[in-house]
């Protein structure tokens, strides 16, 4: 994958502890729509469609050197992988499919990523839709299936529906990156217990699982572990 976005992610992030801000100081995002009619989806199986369809974006055919995406998300990638998570429903959601993008829907949970581009220059069917409000029950989803690799959430930090969206679709693509991946894994989401969650940390130090450390722009303290993946449960 010569010059792809995943050889960037892995330049840009894999092991960096502070991430420099884009060379050009053009504040770009991933803008990544939640569906949450008023029938409310399930939280889990939200946060894993958000997980894979922001993954889905950097593995697409189109994001590929030569492909009509590649360097609107490869300017992206190599500033800060941002994500900005909105929620829509009815005719709003409908009309964020007609926007260049890839849906994905897990357990009746759906979640649309949008190709990034500059934050203060998105379509009006994207800057309509609120970023606020998207906070959902919490579940109780079980043990991950087996085999399946897992996004960790930090359970020590609160975060909203909209910002645990945005990092576990930071942390499908930093492990992608890392094992090099060209698909995109049925990635399943939990929040492991305390010492569980101490014991990722140990892993991440070692090498056998990557993490996720936010820049603190919201919601959370700057260099704040958000999530760990490993490839099983």
């Amino acid at each position: 994958m010569s010059a792809s976005v995943l050889d960037a992610v892995v330049r840009r992030y894999v092991g960096a502890r502070e991430i420099a801000p884009e060379a050009d100081g053009v504040v770009r995002a991933m803008p990544v729509v939640l569906r949450i009619e008023r029938e409310l989806p399930g939280r889990t199986a939200l946060l894993e469609a958000a997980a894979r369809a922001a993954l889905a974006v950097c593995v697409d055919p189109r994001a590929q050197p030569d492909g009509e995406w590649h360097d609107q998300v490869l300017t992206w990638v190599d500033g800060r992988i941002r994500k900005i998570a909105r929620r829509a429903r009815g005719a709003h959601w409908a009309a964020a499919q007609d926007l260049p993008g890839i849906t994905v829907a897990v357990d009746g949970a759906e979640a649309r990523a949008l190709l990034p581009g500059p934050v203060d220059d998105v379509p009006k069917a994207v800057s309509r839709l609120q970023i606020g409000g998207t906070d959902l029950p919490v579940d109780e989803p079980g043990p991950p299936p087996a085999g399946a690799p897992v996004i960790w959430l930090n359970p020590t930090v609160a975060m909203t529906v909209g910002k645990a969206a945005a990092q576990v679709g930071h942390a499908s693509m930093i492990d992608a990156a890392v094992r090099g991946l060209v698909d995109v894994p049925a990635y399943a989401v939990r929040v492991p217990g305390r010492e569980r969650w101490a014991a990722l940390q140990g892993d991440v130090e070692a090498g056998a699982a990557v993490a996720v450390r936010d820049a603190g722009f919201t919601e959370v303290d700057p260099g704040t572990v958000t999530c760990v993946v490993t490839a099983s449960g």
